[in-house]
């Protein structure tokens, strides 16, 4: 099959960008977020022709990898395209576009050393199955408003190493073996919910186990418990030799540590993995990027854009453990890390430490909150650097504002895994005209190198760094 029609099968199941040459003309210039009916269109281009007739596991492969049908040559070729439109809209945003091409350089992408079975992290549901059957195990097809949820078994997915896979498929047995029901629908009661299982290159694995406690006194909650127990330390489950085996009662979706502590019920309470000759433990809630291998050429690209403000100040936003700081530290000077998440500072403090790292320091906190007192105090000698590494909802404008507003910042790495959403709002924010009701009126940011990491093969993400100067 040729590349050309590969490419065009792969737009319809991925929803692609539109197909029109790439210019900033060709480009949408919108930096908002696509609407009701811009979603609807993209999920539908999900679902090519012929949709109905594949198996359920290429159905599944289909949302989760979307890339997998193509060679890997071929994911790096489609991504970098993908990324030269994505600056491009953002040359429009920030009106930096020179007759339809980029200003700045856009570098090959850098390919990940690890394409298969790469991630560290995931996260199996707990749903009604090809077969009905309301207790298994996997990832989800379709929608809960479309009432159309099928739960699909993830063996064959090819980012999903396989240590991953059987931990998954032992706790659907351990659950359907359990007297008590699956918790589908958080009002129509039953317990047992997602399991998340986090590995490192070691070969350690941790396991966490999501429960809703519904009406269960102490004294039952500790039976099933102690059952979680027997079955992964003595039982079938054994084979998945845990480490570390987790258990959390939350009656939301989402539960931070603060809110429903984890509880530790075998094993050590963290793992640890080590990147670039660092050594990082990780939580059971701890933010680590999924890619061990790509995330060390990930560091290391970040290193060399930074090389010209060596022995300064890093300023290290969203920095989560500190894995970028506390690698970029024996480059620098200080470095100060500023993270929202308690935990992933308290790793971060305790990974400076393991590490005999003397020169950075890790503060819990709204960055927005921190860093409008924070800035003016940062010595400035040897230069002061910004880098940014924000989730997929962007940073929020006061952090910009603050980063804009203090002249003393005179190079910002942006760090996004997906440049084409929220983060857009961000480059308007830091290279557009002075915002008088938002009181940005600092100097504004130009952006003059961009590099695309692929960190998620077999998927259409990747990160993009992004170099703003002034």
């Amino acid at each position: 099959m040729r590349m050309s029609k590969i490419f065009s099968e792969l737009l319809q199941r991925a929803g692609d960008l539109a197909r029109a040459p790439v210019s900033c003309a060709a480009v949408n210039c919108s930096s908002g977020s696509a609407t009701s009916t811009e979603k609807k269109r993209r999920v539908k281009q999900h679902r090519s022709p012929g949709w109905e007739t594949l198996s359920w596991e290429e159905r599944l492969a289909d949302i989760v990898t979307p890339l997998w049908r193509l060679g890997y040559e071929e994911q790096l070729q489609w991504k970098q395209e993908q990324q030269l439109k994505i600056l491009l809209q953002m040359s429009n945003v920030v009106g930096t576009c020179n007759k339809g091409e980029l200003t700045f350089p856009l570098l090959p992408i850098v390919p990940s050393p690890v394409r298969d079975g790469y991630r560290n992290k995931s996260t199996f549901s707990v749903n009604r199955g090809v077969d009905g059957n309301p207790k298994t195990v996997g990832l989800y097809i379709g929608t809960g408003k479309g009432r159309n949820i099928v739960c699909v078994h993830g063996d064959h997915l090819l980012n999903m190493p396989s240590n991953h896979k059987l931990v998954g498929r032992c706790y659907e047995d351990f659950i359907r073996a359990s007297p008590l029901k699956p918790c589908i629908l958080f009002h129509d009661g039953g317990h047992w919910r997602e399991i998340t299982v986090r590995t490192n290159s070691a070969g350690s694995t941790m396991a966490i186990v999501y429960f809703h406690p519904q009406n269960l006194t102490s004294e039952e909650l500790s039976v099933h418990k102690a059952a979680v127990v027997e079955y992964f330390t003595k039982g079938p489950g054994a084979v998945c030799q845990l480490d570390s085996l987790y258990f959390q009662e939350s009656t939301m979706t989402r539960c931070s540590h603060k809110e429903s502590p984890y509880q530790l019920l075998h094993g050590v309470p963290h793992i640890y993995e080590e990147i670039l000759g660092f050594k990082f433990r990780i939580s059971a809630d701890s933010f680590f990027q999924v890619n061990r291998g790509a995330a060390e050429a990930l560091y290391n690209t970040v290193a060399e854009l930074n090389k010209a403000c060596g022995n300064g100040t890093l300023l290290d936003v969203c920095c989560g453990t500190g894995a970028i700081g506390i690698s970029l530290s024996s480059r620098m000077k200080k470095v100060i890390g500023v993270e929202l998440i308690e935990q992933a500072v308290e790793d971060a403090k305790h990974n400076a430490a393991l590490n005999g790292i003397e020169n950075c320091e890790f503060l819990s906190g709204k960055a927005e909150v921190i860093l409008p007192k924070l800035i003016p105090t940062l010595c400035s000698d040897g230069g002061l650097t910004a880098i940014v590494n924000p989730s997929r909802a962007g940073l929020h404008y006061r952090v910009i504002r603050a980063l804009r507003n203090h002249s003393d910042i005179q190079r910002l790495i942006y760090i996004s895994c997906k440049p084409e959403g929220e983060a857009m709002r961000n480059f308007r924010e830091l290279c557009g005209k002075s915002d008088w009701q938002k009181k940005i009126t600092g100097e504004a940011f130009t952006p003059t190198i961009a590099v695309p990491v692929d960190m998620f093969p077999h998927t259409p993400h990747c990160e993009l760094v992004l170099v703003f100067e002034r």
